[in-house]
């Protein structure tokens, strides 16, 4: 495919915009997605190319996290192993449900979400809700949960963590945008692969774009490190609001 300067102007700049907001809430691929839309990139092409500028995005804001300790290895690590087996079973159970049909539920469940997030947030930030004995196990099932959930629909994985491990795990927020990185790294870094054998990726377009989104995440990072817990809670609604419409946009057209 012939990459021209305009599908630069489009796409580096809502890139960088992506990596901002992902590296605080996650969400990102909400905007960098439709961004290879716009620059006239197939679905498929335009998934692989975003998957090489996302994961090299991601990298970057998960070696600030790290290098600064806001990251609990064991979480992530056992989250991890929990997302692989829950993408592939969400994925399976995606061709047989109807899209639209998941798209309703996710549309009744994210306002519900954003209230707990709105009222509940400060609250339940810090307090571990689960007996000590059962937090890796916890913390395997969540990985499970939301890779089933980015199985089945995808948009907002990182989101997801986030807010599990802050209302289950007890974790400081900054910690658990930190800790859902790395999750969402090596999630990220599957699909990237599979998609890379495939000969998906528009490597002329994506190593660019990535510069930006390597941008985008580092400042984001930087700044949910030095913002901490509020400025994280304002990114996640906007986030939930981004999804929400994203899904309304999807069942009415």
């Amino acid at each position: 495919m012939e990459i021209t300067w305009q599908m630069f102007l489009i796409v580096c700049p809502l890139a960088f915009l992506a990596g901002f907001v992902d590296s605080v809430a996650g969400g990102g691929g909400l905007i960098s997605l439709p961004a290879y839309y716009l620059a006239g990139l197939p679905p498929v092409l335009a998934a692989g190319t975003n998957k090489l500028s996302a994961c090299l995005g991601t990298l970057a804001a998960s070696v600030r996290f790290v290098r600064g300790g806001w990251v609990q290895l064991t979480v992530a690590v056992l989250a991890a192993l929990g997302a692989l087996p829950g993408s592939w079973l969400g994925t399976t159970v995606l061709q047989l449900i109807p899209e639209n049909v998941i798209r309703i539920m996710m549309i009744a469940a994210i306002p519900l979400v954003a209230l707990v997030v709105l009222r509940k947030g400060k609250e339940m930030q810090g307090v571990c809700r689960i007996p000590a004995r059962w937090f890796r196990a916890v913390s395997f099932l969540i990985g499970f949960v939301v890779g089933f959930y980015d199985g089945l629909v995808g948009p907002g994985t990182g989101t997801f963590l986030i807010l599990l491990f802050t209302m289950l795990l007890g974790m400081e927020a900054v910690t658990a945008s930190g800790t859902a990185k790395l999750v969402n790294l090596a999630s990220n870094v599957a699909s990237m692969v599979t998609l890379l054998f495939a000969g998906k990726v528009l490597f002329g377009l994506g190593i660019p774009v990535a510069l930006f989104a390597i941008g985008g995440n580092y400042l984001g990072a930087g700044m949910t490190i030095r913002k901490g817990t509020g400025f994280i809670r304002g990114m996640l609604m906007v986030v939930l609001v981004l999804l929400l419409a994203k899904m309304v946009l999807d069942v009415v057209s």
